[in-house]
């Protein structure tokens, strides 16, 4: 029987940013250029008013 290659395991960083009204779209694309991946955007528990930004990355092999 032939061996299955194992599959590499991906490890993952993680970021919160509080997301600012007046630049939304610049921080969004400085953390994409950046290599960051947006995960999700909720309301801060602790401000309604302000917005967080969930990020990941995958970090190097």
């Amino acid at each position: 029987m032939a061996a299955v290659p194992a599959v590499p395991q991906v490890t993952w960083e993680y970021a919160t940013v509080p997301l600012l009204v007046h630049a939304t779209k610049q921080i969004l694309d400085t953390w994409g250029a950046d290599g960051w991946e947006l995960v999700q955007v909720v309301v801060n528990p602790n401000n309604p008013e302000q917005l967080v930004a969930y990020f990941k990355r995958a970090l190097p092999a």
